[in-house]
């Protein structure tokens, strides 16, 4: 299955929950993409050490079916730059998960 995982938040839990589900998608043979949009482009700030989001993400990219996008106009308008974790993309990007994607996920 193809999963598109939408996060548009910066609740440590939440997103630390999207990351486990994303990274046990990956454990069943699934494609996951996540896409960053909104706060969502800041998820890395909420993480700590009960809500370990920097482990969650250091595991779902070492998978090559999983991909982080993240809206290039929010990172800009928060003057945050793109790194691994949080890559410059655009709507296209977005409209191409929400199409090839077999179920869409939102947190």
């Amino acid at each position: 299955m193809k999963l598109g995982i939408i996060i548009s938040q910066i609740n440590p839990e939440t997103n630390w929950n999207a990351l486990r589900l994303a990274n046990f998608a990956l454990k069943q043979g699934d494609e996951v993409k996540i896409f960053l949009i909104g706060e969502g482009v800041e998820y890395e700030t909420g993480s700590s050490e009960k809500f370990n989001l920097q482990e969650q993400i250091a595991e779902f990219l070492k998978s090559e079916n999983a991909k982080i996008l993240a809206c290039g106009t929010c990172l800009k308008s928060r003057n945050q730059e793109a790194t691994d974790s949080c890559p410059l993309s655009t709507m296209k990007d977005l409209y191409a998960l929400v199409q090839e994607s077999d179920k869409i996920l939102t947190f």
